[in-house]
């Protein structure tokens, strides 16, 4: 029997979001650059995907399990501790980006930081270019 993805874009506001779940003044300013800029470079307007995530554009994949859904191109969540970035691809060779990014915490499937000025955004510009770029030639679910 399939399961229902948990993470599926929602018809919530994403300024609505960000002012009742960010609640410390400069998260909510990083929140709110972070949405202009992955707008700017994504060429999609945000959209929320389950509770936390702000998503930019969308793509489908499909595992060898036969398990599918959809998925943000891009996107970030505001969490309470730091913010989780959505922005790298296991497939993409982004190691010599990431020496460059800044301050971070590299998980599983995110990128943490704290603050936006951890980070240099013209790193951050190009990874979440190549992860789109990437997702567009395979279309798979290597992301």
């Amino acid at each position: 029997m399939a399961t229902k993805n948990k993470t599926t874009e929602t018809n919530v506001s994403v300024i609505d979001f960000i002012n009742s779940f960010v609640d410390k003044e400069q998260k909510k300013q990083d929140s709110l650059r972070l949405i202009e800029l992955m707008r700017e470079w994504s060429g999609f307007e945000p959209a929320m995907w389950g509770p936390t995530i702000i998503g930019f554009g969308r793509y489908h994949y499909k595992y060898a399990s036969g398990h599918e859904g959809d998925a943000p191109l891009i996107g970030f969540s505001p969490r309470k501790a730091e913010f989780s970035l959505y922005v790298t691809c296991p497939g993409n060779d982004n190691q010599k980006l990431l020496d460059k990014l800044g301050k971070y915490k590299m998980g599983k499937a995110c990128i943490y930081f704290k603050k936006l000025d951890d980070l240099n955004l013209d790193v951050l510009e190009k990874l979440s270019k190549a992860t789109i770029n990437y997702i567009s030639k395979n279309h798979d679910s290597r992301c």
